[in-house]
């Protein structure tokens, strides 16, 4: 069976934005006098609000005032966003380009909630190529549970096994596997795990060498 779909990530996979989000995040929590380690910020890439404050209450403790920091965090990224700009990832276009070509279907899942998430897409010149934006304020359960992908391919009336999902989380790995989906790992900075290297379809360096995978399998 072809693939009908493409299911894509945004932040790491498609924009260059996890090391402006963790410059965001250390900038708030250093004024208030707490430090975010590289080990704890790898572990709220690809996860949902509620799971980000999750892994910090459980480092630095339940008073860590963390609404007051997640709004401050995101400030600041929108700051920067707004000043710098958001780099799109090699190869970008000329996948995007690729699927619509062959006419299939296309969709964003993301952990971000719905209106920072089109923010995201808007900055890197790309909202409009996506009909269906599904986000972490969506679902009940985000990454590394499938939710966000079946409410994807439930909304662009595609088969799971018909779809395939561009990554570059490990809990998006895990993800579409229990989805029943493809997924093509594109690492960004997560280190390479082997255990969830071995639930992806292939792993790739770039969004471009994901083109002849897709085309395989279409």
């Amino acid at each position: 069976m072809g693939i009908r779909a493409v299911i894509l990530d945004i932040d790491g996979l498609m924009i260059d934005s996890e090391r402006v989000s963790q410059r965001s995040w250390s900038e708030v929590m250093r004024r208030a006098g707490y430090e975010l380690t590289e080990e704890v910020y790898l572990q709220m890439i690809g996860r949902t609000e509620k799971d980000v404050k999750q892994i910090l209450t459980s480092v630095y403790g339940e008073a860590f005032p963390f609404e007051r920091m997640y709004h401050e965090r995101e400030e600041t990224f929108l700051r920067i966003l707004e000043m710098e700009g958001i780099p799109v990832k090699a190869g970008l276009f000329e996948l995007l380009d690729w699927v619509e070509s062959r006419k299939l279907k296309m969709a964003v899942a993301t952990s971000t909630y719905g209106k920072l998430a089109e923010r995201k897409l808007m900055a890197a010149g790309i909202r409009e190529r996506f009909q269906v934006i599904v986000s972490g304020d969506e679902v009940d359960h985000g990454k590394p549970a499938p939710d966000l992908f079946l409410g994807a391919a439930r909304r662009i009336g595609v088969n799971a096994p018909e779809c395939v999902v561009l990554e570059d989380s490990q809990a998006g790995i895990q993800a579409a596997y229990a989805a029943g989906m493809k997924a093509i790992l594109v690492p960004d900075m997560q280190p390479l795990d082997e255990q969830i290297a071995r639930l992806a379809y292939r792993v790739v360096p770039s969004l471009r060498e994901a083109i002849p995978i897709l085309e395989e399998l279409s």
